[in-house]
């Protein structure tokens, strides 16, 4: 069957202050880590089954190019949030991706499972969030690393089986490019080679795809310095079933959501390491916040601010904060005294696409460089109408609408759809005044 693709909608989203928002929710599987899984199921070429897929429109796009290419998906009976990825009978088609795979970034994952099944792959150039320049230049490198022939002209990109290498593959990633290390560690699997990366990225959603290939036998050591992985002597005939963690993005501008109201709530369905420098970030904001079993418990009705300046940067480091928290914890901070520092050198264009938005709703935000920015709060927010330019902008743009004054409408709700099946209705679901409306 053809997986879900949501309509396109004109719709916005309207927000306004209320009560402290309480309650308990639980977040959708993640998209970050659901696109690389999906990937990896695919480069394996037998079945896979996925639980706790979200419906976000990213995800929906990329079940729908794995079906146009040749494999078959479909939902087991009555469980939607499960997929299964099979290899399909019919003839697959390499060059068949178009406009489609042109509207996310995460296209560039289905090479090696390309490769795999037809030894070649042409893709467009990948599209998605436009927040600076994310070029494909280290993927080309891994791939080139295996013997693989890269080749590139104005529409994309193509990549074809050469001389295979023999023995470990080991390359060294100039930065820890997440992309890049997946396309390493999938590229291993269609090859069936050890693989030694160094200076790899190491955060829960590679570790998640790791973890995952360990179920048909692979075996991987993660260091810091150094990732290896070596593939299964033998195969086995299970059919492997994968769980998509809970989207700690998700839960992390919940967070934020609930702490800029002075609410208390339970943010369910969350490993509590994947959130471990957000908690630490709202402890310093003096936010008494805490990761419980599967669950993180904000206590916003406890707050006493301290004050102390937030240093919110960005970083591929390990343990790092994740640069898809900035945004919210940006949103959040307005509201608390200090002066305040963000960072995301990550995304070079992100802070150009919030930092307009927030100062169009009465924001004083100095921006230092086209990654750096630095405020003094507490700040008053006002009402207005707004633009979701990429995700991550819509859902900080939610939180500094919850407590402005007047009615904030937010457009650009495809952008927000593309990361989140339905973030409004879980705001609404702890208390939020917020809904959807045709201008």
């Amino acid at each position: 069957m053809s997986p879900r693709v949501p309509a396109v909608t004109s719709q916005v989203i309207a927000i306004r202050p209320g009560p402290p928002l309480a309650g308990a929710v639980t977040v959708d599987g993640s998209k970050n880590a659901a696109l690389p899984l999906v990937a990896a199921a695919a480069a394996l070429l037998r079945p896979v089954r996925l639980d706790n897929v979200p419906a976000s429109s990213d995800v929906q796009t990329l079940l729908g190019l794995l079906h146009q290419v040749g494999w078959n998906t479909a939902h087991p009976v009555g469980d939607s949030h499960a997929v299964l990825v099979l290899p399909g009978e019919a003839t697959p088609t390499p060059d068949g991706l178009g406009e489609a795979a042109s509207s996310i970034r995460a296209s560039y994952y289905l090479v090696p499972a390309l490769i795999a099944l037809c030894g070649r792959a042409r893709l467009p150039w990948p599209g998605g969030c436009r927040i600076g320049d994310r070029g494909m230049e280290q993927h080309f490198k891994v791939y080139e690393a295996f013997g693989d022939r890269v080749r590139v002209d104005d529409r994309g990109y193509v990549v074809e089986v050469g001389k295979a290498v023999r023995g470990t593959v080991s390359l060294v990633l100039p930065f820890r490019s997440r992309g890049a290390t997946i396309a390493a560690v999938l590229r291993a699997v269609v090859a069936g080679t050890p693989l030694r990366l160094g200076q790899p990225n190491l955060s829960p959603e590679v570790l998640c795809v790791l973890d995952a290939l360990t179920t048909v036998g692979y075996a991987y050591r993660a260091g810091e310095r150094i990732l290896t992985l070596v593939p299964p002597s033998s195969a086995s005939e299970d059919v492997p079933a994968w769980k998509v963690p809970g989207d700690k993005i998700e839960a992390g501008t919940l967070a934020c959501a609930v702490a800029a109201t002075g609410g208390t709530a339970r943010i369910e369905g969350i490993h509590g390491p994947d959130i471990a420098p957000l908690v630490v970030a709202l402890n310093r904001m003096g936010i008494p916040t805490a990761d419980e079993a599967e669950a993180l418990v904000v206590h916003g009705r406890n707050t006493q601010p301290t004050g102390r300046p937030l240093r919110a940067m960005a970083t591929l480091a390990p343990n790092g904060l994740d640069a898809d928290f900035e945004p919210p914890l940006l949103g959040l901070a307005l509201g608390f005294p200090g002066t305040h520092l963000f960072s995301d050198p990550i995304n070079p264009g992100r802070h150009s696409n919030l930092v307009p938005q927030l100062v169009r709703m009465g924001g004083e935000i100095t921006e230092l460089s086209s990654t750096e920015c630095r405020f003094t709060g507490p700040q008053r927010l006002t009402g207005a109408g707004v633009e979701a330019t990429d995700i991550r902008t819509g859902s900080a743009l939610m939180v500094a609408g919850l407590t402005a004054r007047g009615v904030t409408t937010l457009g650009g709700v495809d952008q927000i759809r593309r990361g989140h099946a339905d973030l409004p209705g879980k705001l609404l679901a702890l208390g939020a005044d917020i809904c959807e409306v045709t201008p």
